[in-house]
């Protein structure tokens, strides 16, 4: 490693110049010019023998701090590179340097009531879309398209974590999982849960080394009931412990949760409680549910949870019309103590004005990624982008992958935190499970 260490002083004579349009004159010249009077000038770092035996290590570290696009790209550029995908020792050096990138995940679906949407069979210009996952880089803002094309009809994205994705079976029973890398196509099923649910709230916690799945509410106790009455778990890791939805607890009593997806921070899940207003939360290590009351519960529309930077946080409109309170759209965060909030940031209101004119009380869902909290319209494909960081706000560009006159109305888009990687040898732990899965006929 002595060899990275060394201090390397880069000569000031060093330069490369593109030229504008048309330049003549001996400052200016063209990027092959360029390199031509650099190679005749025998400068050394341009020295072709010296890059041709670039030590391979040397090149792995640097092709293993790529993003992603960048990576895919630059294996056409030889059998070597082609193959780094399926090699064990740069996906190791890889899961050891990448960084970590904080993105967002979306997908199209029509309005429901409950925020789970369906991938429906049958191969009409509609139904391509639910096939179709639409990464963004809020770094860049750049927008990538995504297939989904392993993934059988009848099954819903739900939740994300560690670069999976975790997909569940849309028809009311026992509920199927899958969770699918969809950068390298890869494929892997869980065991179906033991209680019939119909759409249930699901949480997902993937670490290099283990996996959490918490399955919670809507219980199928009839064919026409459903209630919010218990949860189960599931947990597999590499030191061989698992347990196969064994674990299961009741719900807090009169609790309402609206279906959808649990937020997972610091080893808990936390969703929302509706009627009134209230946080749930679950450790999963000591099977139990507890609550949280909401900050200003009273005057918040449309809460969310989010995971900003290993801290719960808190994304609502506050409307006390009676008050001399404007309007606004607020972030608060949990203290440690976990019991308390404390206002991290507002809208800025010129900003609000457009915000709340394009929403028209629609409501909105939010989704947060290390420091980037965005804030998707319901009902439409319009977002907001917070950076908590710099602490500015912007719209953001409409995805390029969208639109057009073959588009469903009343379409909107549904997000995810996605954190995006090539390796997720977690996975082989699912491979592992000798307990026979019930059979999906899809």
């Amino acid at each position: 490693m002595d060899a990275f260490n060394i201090p390397i002083t880069m000569p000031m004579s060093y330069s490369f110049t593109t030229s504008g349009s048309g330049g003549g004159g001996s400052s200016s010249s063209t990027g092959s010019a360029a390199i031509t009077n650099i190679n005749n000038n025998n400068n050394p770092w341009m020295d072709s023998r010296i890059w041709s035996k670039l030590p391979q290590r040397l090149i792995d570290r640097v092709i293993a701090f790529l993003p992603p696009p960048s990576f895919f790209r630059a294996r056409a550029v030889c059998k070597r590179w082609y193959g780094l995908l399926f090699s064990s020792s740069f996906l190791e050096l890889y899961l050891q340097i990448s960084p970590r990138r904080h993105w967002f995940l979306f997908f199209k679906h029509k309005s429901l009531k409950s925020c789970i949407y369906r991938n429906r069979a049958g191969g009409g210009g509609s139904d391509r879309a639910n096939c179709e996952g639409y990464l963004f880089d809020p770094d860049s803002i750049s927008w990538y398209r995504l297939s989904f094309s392993l993934i059988p009809p009848g099954f819903s994205p739900v939740s994300s974590s560690g670069g999976l994705i975790c997909w569940v079976s849309d028809d009311a029973g026992p509920k199927s999982l899958f969770l699918s890398n969809p950068l390298v196509g890869s494929l892997s099923q869980l065991p179906p849960t033991l209680r019939p649910r119909l759409f249930p709230s699901i949480g997902l916690s993937v670490t290099p080394s283990s996996i959490d799945v918490a399955v919670a509410g809507d219980d199928l106790i009839s064919p026409y009931a459903v209630k919010n009455l218990t949860t189960e778990s599931f947990h597999i890791d590499g030191g061989g412990f698992y347990s196969l939805w064994g674990t299961t607890s009741s719900l807090p009593r009169l609790c309402s949760l609206e279906s959808g997806r649990m937020v997972h921070v610091q080893g808990r899940f936390y969703c929302m409680n509706y009627s009134p207003f209230s946080v749930l939360g679950y450790d999963i290590t000591s099977n139990s549910w507890w609550k949280i009351q909401a900050p200003m519960r009273r005057f918040l529309r449309s809460p969310n949870l989010v995971e900003s930077k290993g801290r719960l946080v808190l994304a609502a409109t506050v409307e006390k019309s009676k008050l001399n309170v404007p309007k606004s759209l607020r972030i608060w965060g949990l203290q440690a103590c976990g019991t308390t909030w404390v206002e991290i940031e507002r809208m800025p209101q010129q900003l609000y004005h457009q915000f709340s004119e394009v929403e028209g009380n629609h409501g909105f869902d939010c989704v947060g990624n290390g420091e980037f909290i965005a804030v998707v319209i319901r009902g439409s494909e319009k977002a907001v982008l917070f950076d908590t960081y710099r602490k500015t706000w912007q719209w953001i560009p409409p995805c390029p992958f969208l639109g057009g006159e073959g588009e469903e109305e009343g379409s909107e888009l549904h997000g995810f935190a996605y954190e995006p990687r090539i390796a997720t040898p977690v996975t082989t732990l699912l491979d592992q499970l000798t307990l026979p899965f019930q059979p999906f006929n899809g």
